[in-house]
Parts: structure tokens; C-alpha cells; sequence
């Protein structure tokens, strides 16, 4: 099964991730939306962040998680390599996640070639039957 499509679109970016598990297609999205802004499979895995969110469903915790990304990118210089012990699970409160960001920082040695802005909940779809299919369009 591939991890992940980029689609096209007239302004933004798009993509589409997969996974056999809710869990497998989150960790793909994250991978989907680096690949925007740069080469994740060239980053290197030394440096680990580890990453909370709540959401009251599982659109917001999608967005809150991708968020995630954005946001060691632009306070810590960090770039996504991998995604370890990604674990969905739900509470009277609403929906968590727990993960692993290994990457490194920012570098002469990786490329930028993309900026995403923010995560949208614009044609957003969770699909899941014998598999679960991500869109997501983010503002760039």
C-alpha cells in the first residue's frame, strides 16, 4: 500500500494518506504534508519530540496533529523524519494522541522547497473501510 498521494489543486496543497490502521494513515499524513516542504525520507533521525493533542473528533485531531509539524518547524528548525508509537485512543473527553517525531533540525544539508501555512478543514475526508483514506488541503 503506498503512505501517501499528493493531488493537485489550483492554489493550496492536497494530498491524500493511507494506512491499514487509523494510526498507520495519521503517521503517513504527517510524512504526506513534509513532503510539501521537503524531503522527509533524506532527514536524518536524530533528534525526537514528543507529541500530545486532544480533539473532539477526529477531524480536529487531524488537524491539531498536522499542526503539529508546522509548528517544530517554525519554533524548533526541526524536520520530520519518522513517526514512532503513534496511539489513537478515546475518552469521555474527546479523542488523544501520543507519538515520536524523530528528525533533525534544519541544515545546509536539506533542502526546503515548500511552506505550508496552516492546516485546513477544507475537503477533509476520513474514510475508513478495509483501509483509511486521509484528505487533507493545506494553505501554502
Amino acid at each position: 500500500m503506498e503512505r501517501y498521494k499528493i493531488l493537485p489543486h489550483t492554489a493550496d496543497g492536497k494530498f491524500q494518506a493511507f494506512g491499514r490502521t487509523m494510526e498507520e494513515a495519521f503517521a503517513n499524513a504527517s510524512l504526506a504534508l513534509a513532503f510539501l516542504m521537503y524531503d522527509w525520507s533524506r532527514i536524518q533521525p536524530k533528534i525526537s519530540y514528543p507529541v500530545k493533542v486532544r480533539g473532539h473528533d477526529l477531524e480536529q485531531l487531524l488537524v491539531k496533529y498536522l499542526e503539529e509539524v508546522i509548528y517544530l518547524l517554525e519554533t524548533r528548525s526541526f524536520l520530520l523524519a519518522s513517526v514512532e508509537g503513534l496511539r489513537i485512543g478515546g475518552d469521555p473527553e474527546g479523542i488523544s494522541l501520543e507519538a515520536a517525531f524523530w528528525g533533525d533540525q534544519v541544515s545546509d544539508k536539506y533542502d526546503l522547497y515548500g511552506d505550508v501555512k496552516a492546516v485546513t478543514y477544507n475537503e477533509m475526508r476520513i474514510e475508513k473501510n478495509d483501509h483509511v483514506t486521509l484528505q487533507v488541503v493545506v494553505d501554502m
